[in-house]
């Protein structure tokens, strides 16, 4: 079952209109979380809302925004003012041009939402919309209003639905200049470009996010496990920091440890993935090693509880 929506609202282009709903592309919380415990009675810790300088607790019925101008002092803004310029949500995805992929920065991607029809009604218009968009090759790029905020969305086909991914605006994105003026103008030899092009062709590969596994996650996981069994924690040497000195050495080394597994004719050893189900690997019966109940587990691979 799909999570409830995040907004519920209309899709238009021109004059054509149909009823969508948004859901979240993303989620964190099947990540490990912690809470913050006293460690003297092992009990969760409970923030409060207190004046900065009396030390007392504050009713939240007291507690207001406030801009700050410079040190210790604001200009105070009411929930009232606040609601008074809130803009009010039309409840509708204005698609306003079409533009090319490329031309969006990817500096200017916030957050991915898919996109689908809402109820029974308007299917036909959304398949001419998201058509459309596609037989053009482009994206849309259009506006929505969330939490009081108006954002700028970019709409892309995925297949039966839409992937809309909120834009930042310009003043959002910092300039590269303060951060890459005091770069080096180095001049790059031939014979380090051809190294260079040798490593990069020999680890050429497709992109598929299956590969890689969220390795801390998995640490953490084993931590928890290992504390659960009552196990003692040991910590890990870690490896000895090497300098670089000799820059043509090193990408000659690199060339050859590329090259090497290729040689060895060995497959690869395959890690755990993080789209395995990490969250079923805490184990809740003691003692167990993860290892053997991990051999128990059925082939098919469990999907991630979506949030």
């Amino acid at each position: 079952m799909a999570p409830r929506a995040n907004w519920k609202g209309f899709l238009r282009l021109s004059l054509v209109t149909c009823p969508v709903a948004l859901y979240p592309a993303t989620s964190e919380s099947e990540k490990i979380s912690f809470n913050q415990l006293n460690r003297q009675t092992g009990h969760r810790i409970k923030y409060l809302n207190v004046d900065a300088d009396t030390g007392d607790e504050v009713p939240n019925e007291d507690i207001v925004k406030g801009y700050q101008l410079e040190k210790d002092q604001f200009i105070e803004v009411t929930k009232e003012e606040l609601e008074e310029i809130a803009l009010e949500s039309t409840r509708t995805i204005e698609i306003d041009e079409f533009v090319d992929r490329s031309d969006i920065d990817p500096r200017y991607l916030i957050r991915p939402y898919y996109i689908r029809p809402d109820g029974k009604v308007g299917h036909d218009a959304f398949a001419v919309i998201r058509e459309t968009i596609r037989e053009m090759d482009k994206v849309a790029i259009g506006r929505v209003v969330l939490t009081n905020r108006e954002h700028i969305i970019a709409l892309e086909p995925m297949d039966k639905g839409l992937v809309g991914t909120l834009l930042r605006y310009p003043y959002e994105v910092r300039s590269e200049q303060e951060y890459f003026d005091e770069i080096q103008d180095v001049k790059v030899t031939k014979d380090m470009l051809d190294l260079a092009r040798h490593i990069v062709n020999q680890k050429a590969g497709r992109f598929d996010p299956e590969k890689f596994e969220d390795h801390y996650e998995t640490a953490l996981i084993d931590l928890i496990n290992q504390k659960r069994a009552g196990k003692p924690i040991t910590p890990k040497s870690k490896p000895a920091a090497t300098n670089v000195v000799d820059l043509m050495e090193a990408l000659r080394r690199s060339v050859g440890k590329e090259a090497a597994p290729a040689k060895a004719g060995k497959p690869a050893k395959k890690g755990r993935k993080a789209s395995a189900g990490q969250k079923e690997m805490l184990m809740p019966i003691e003692g167990k090693k993860p290892k053997e109940a991990a051999a128990k587990k059925p082939a098919a691979k469990p999907q991630r509880k979506s949030a």
